[in-house]
């Protein structure tokens, strides 16, 4: 098999495009997909899924898959580097979802998404441990997911408001890449998290990241808050994005040379209140990235069962 940066030639444009989860428009006011793309069609490239196996395809995500548009795959019920997670009832289920959303990719992050036994609902979501050791074992999740699907497989760099071990976010992602022979999802928002942290620059360790390996941006809003003088920032997928997070977006546009899809990530807020953040993110991209997206994603392998 040709290694990553052979394949990534392949993957296709899909743009600029927005982020779902099961039931995501349950709440009053919650983003209409269809009705972002009706009203800005270079908003709404793509749909990226975030899936939950237990809980399956919502309504929103069926009827955008049934209309042929294009969509990447978000897991959300999975820990890399558990062999134990990849159980054949899983893999099942998780095929029957790949044949029908038809994604460019799977992607997710590459952290701790449950603790003991898989449940539903569970959904607790810590960044790994930022040591050497915590690398093989997740990239050979990622190999084998790979393997299965006959679709990249690229992981995202998680939130947190601590983390655990010696070695920097991008420097841990960096050897997950190289490990896994993969690319990458870059969180904007997740990775100002962690700078902010560590007391450290929006661009701290940019310098030798692998950018060509970055596929797929996403941004999102961000709450600060503070408890006994200690700060931290809240992943909400709100409608205010923090300032570290557009200089780090920029930062990553520039560097991206591969970068085949932007996220904004707010689905859970009205359709007036999130045209002003794809509005920003489209004013730092090139004008080639929206209009040259693909119309409709490349067919993937069928899944192996």
């Amino acid at each position: 098999m040709p290694d990553f940066l052979d394949r990534a030639h392949d993957l296709p444009k899909l743009g600029l495009g927005i982020s779902t989860e099961y039931g995501a428009r349950r709440r009053d006011g919650a983003l209409d997909p269809a009705a972002l793309r009706r009203r800005e069609p270079s908003y709404a490239g793509f749909l990226e899924v975030g899936v939950e196996l237990a809980k399956g395809l919502d309504d929103d995500a069926l009827a955008w898959a049934a209309a042929g548009l294009p969509t990447t795959y978000h897991f959300l019920d999975i820990n890399l580097d558990e062999p134990e997670d990849f159980d054949d009832a899983w893999l099942a289920q998780m095929g029957e979802a790949v044949a029908t959303l038809r994604p460019a990719w799977l992607c997710g992050d590459a952290g701790l998404w449950h603790f003991g036994a898989r449940d539903r609902g569970h959904m607790l979501l810590l960044p790994p441990v930022l040591v050497d050791e915590s690398v093989a074992p997740m990239a050979e999740g990622i190999r084998r997911l790979r393997d299965y699907t006959g679709l990249e497989v690229l992981p995202e760099n998680p939130p947190g408001s601590a983390f655990v071990g010696e070695l920097h976010l991008l420097e841990f992602f960096a050897k997950l890449a190289e490990a896994g022979d993969t690319g990458l999802v870059l969180d904007c928002a997740h990775l100002a998290m962690f700078q902010r942290s560590r007391g450290l620059p929006p661009l701290t360790a940019f310098d030798g990241f692998p950018w060509e390996r970055v596929i797929e941006l996403h941004i999102a809003g961000g709450r600060e808050g503070q408890v006994d003088g200690l700060g931290w920032v809240e992943d909400d997928h709100g409608v205010d994005v923090l300032e570290d997070t557009w200089t780090i977006t920029q930062a990553a546009i520039e560097r991206a040379v591969n970068l085949r899809a932007v996220v904004v990530e707010c689905e859970r807020n009205p359709l007036d209140a999130v045209l002003p953040i794809f509005a920003a993110a489209r004013e730092r991209l090139p004008v080639a990235f929206t209009s040259a997206a693909a119309t409709s994603p490349s067919t993937p392998a069928q899944a192996r069962r």
